[in-house]
């Protein structure tokens, strides 16, 4: 790979990566580290990529393993939300709502809701992506929904 080809990917990915990866994480250090991990490995990487869809797979493949690898790690420690939410810097108060009530969910429903909403993967691609059978994704994003309405109307 290039560098200039790097760069560009690395642009074009490097967000979602973060994002995956502090949805998983739920800190922003450890998804910096994370981040910069899965691009390191995609500069080192032989693999020939059929098509963009390929690589944005891999990424995304690769970025859940670097954070189940974290996760272990008896380091590792959760930041406060609030305080992380404060710096994002929302538009408008309810969306600090709904990324402090998303972040509240156990990370089997927390994960499978952002690929669906903020990546765009359907049910199957989810469900290949994190080895878990379509129907599993299916009820976990079903749930996700409900304990999201829970917790929002609650509020």
């Amino acid at each position: 790979m290039t560098d200039e080809r790097f760069a560009s990917c690395a642009k074009q990915y490097m967000d979602m990566v973060f994002r995956i990866a502090y949805g998983y994480l739920k800190n922003s250090s450890d998804a910096e580290d994370v981040t910069q991990e899965v691009l390191l490995r995609l500069y080192r990487t032989e693999t020939d990529f059929a098509s963009e869809e390929h690589r944005k797979r891999w990424l995304i493949r690769v970025t859940v393993n670097c954070c189940k690898s974290l996760f272990r790690a008896p380091w590792r420690q959760q930041e406060n939300l609030d305080d992380y939410a404060e710096t994002l810097g929302f538009e408008r108060e309810d969306y600090t709502a709904l990324f402090t009530a998303v972040m509240g969910l156990e990370r089997k429903y927390r994960v499978p809701l952002l690929l669906y909403y903020f990546e765009g993967y359907s049910v199957k691609e989810i469900g290949e992506l994190l080895r878990l059978p379509e129907n599993t994704v299916s009820t976990r994003l079903r749930r996700a929904r409900a304990k999201l309405k829970d917790m929002l109307t609650e509020e």
